[in-house]
C-alpha cells in the first residue's frame, strides 16, 4: 500500500506544484473574461442578470459618443506611435554609437519616465500645460507667441495628450530598439562605410531594415497602449473640451463606473478587444511577420 501511494505520489507530484498557478489562472483570469462575455449579452440590475442579447452591441455600433471615442483614440494613435517610435530610434542610434560616453547614464535618464507613476507625471503635465500659469504657455508668451488653448481646444488637447504619452514612452522603446541595434554585426556598416555610403544612408537602408522585427514589436505594443489609453485623459482634460479628448476605454470606464451600465462596458471592451486584434494582424500582414 505504500509502495502504491508513494508511486502515485511521484506521478502526481508535478501536477500539484503547478496546480496553484492553474488555480489562480483560472480565477483572476479565465473566470473575469467569461463572466464579462456574458455580461455583454446582459443587462446588470440589482436583481441580477437580464439577458437582452446582442442590444447592447447594437447600442454601442449606434452611439455617436462611442464612435467619437475611437475616432479620438484613433488619431491620438497616428499621431503620437510613428513621432514616438522614429525618436526612439534617434535615441538608440545616438545611445549606441562608439562616439557616446556615459552610455549607461544615458539610458538610465531616457527609461526614468517609464517607472514615474501615471498620476503623478499626468498631473505635472497638467501644471505645466495650465493656460494662464503653465511654465510652457508662459515661455511662449516671453518670446512673443500667444499662449496655447491647451485645455480648451480639442486639437491642442489631442497634441497635449500625445507630447505627455510620447515623453513617457519614448525611452523605453528606445532601450528596447537599442538591445535589436547592439545585434546587428558591425561588418555591416563598415562594410557601408568603405562604400561611401554617409550616416543617413547607413541609418535609413541598413538600420531601419535590419530592425525591422524589433520596430514591429514596438509598434504592436505601442497600439495596443494606445487603445488602451486611458490615464493621461482622464487626468489631463477629462475627456475635454466637448469629448474632443475622449477615448475609448474613457468611454467604458465612464458607462461602468460613471452609469453602472456593466453590460455596455463588457460589449465595448470586447469591441476594443477586437479592434486591437484586428489592428495587429494587419500589422504583422503588411510587415510580413517583422521578416528580414
Amino acid at each position: 500500500m505504500k509502495d502504491f501511494f508513494r508511486k502515485n505520489m511521484k506521478n502526481i507530484s508535478p501536477y500539484l506544484f503547478i496546480a496553484p498557478f492553474f488555480m489562480l489562472f483560472i480565477v483572476f483570469f479565465l473566470y473575469p473574461i467569461f463572466y464579462s462575455l456574458v455580461l455583454s449579452f446582459s443587462k446588470w440590475t440589482s436583481g441580477g442578470l437580464e439577458f437582452v442579447g446582442i442590444q447592447n452591441y447594437l447600442y454601442l455600433l449606434t452611439d455617436p459618443v462611442f464612435w467619437k471615442s475611437l475616432v479620438n483614440t484613433g488619431q491620438i494613435l497616428v499621431i503620437q506611435v510613428p513621432i514616438m517610435l522614429l525618436l526612439a530610434c534617434i535615441v538608440a542610434v545616438l545611445i549606441n554609437s562608439k562616439h557616446t560616453k556615459y552610455k549607461a547614464l544615458f539610458r538610465l535618464g531616457f527609461f526614468v519616465p517609464v517607472i514615474i507613476d501615471l498620476v503623478t507625471y499626468s498631473l505635472v503635465f497638467s501644471l505645466m500645460f495650465n493656460e494662464r500659469y503653465g511654465i510652457i504657455n508662459q515661455f511662449l508668451t516671453s518670446i512673443g507667441i500667444e499662449g496655447i488653448p491647451w485645455f480648451s481646444n480639442g486639437i491642442w488637447a489631442k497634441v497635449m495628450i500625445a507630447i505627455a504619452m510620447t515623453w513617457r514612452w519614448t525611452g523605453y522603446n528606445s532601450i528596447i530598439i537599442l538591445s535589436g541595434l547592439q545585434s546587428i554585426p558591425g561588418t555591416i556598416y563598415e562594410a557601408a562605410t568603405i562604400d561611401g555610403a554617409n550616416k543617413i544612408d547607413t541609418f535609413f537602408k541598413i538600420t531601419i531594415p535590419m530592425l525591422k522585427p524589433v520596430l514591429l514589436f514596438c509598434m504592436i505594443l505601442s497600439t495596443i497602449g494606445t487603445l488602451q489609453l486611458f490615464t493621461e485623459p482622464y487626468m489631463l482634460t477629462k475627456g475635454g473640451p466637448n469629448n474632443e479628448t475622449l477615448t475609448a476605454i474613457y468611454y467604458i470606464y465612464d458607462r461602468a463606473f460613471g452609469s453602472f451600465k456593466f453590460g455596455l462596458a463588457s460589449a465595448g471592451a470586447y469591441i476594443v478587444t477586437t479592434i486591437i486584434g484586428i489592428l495587429s494582424y494587419i500589422q504583422l500582414k503588411v510587415s510580413d511577420g517583422g521578416e528580414i
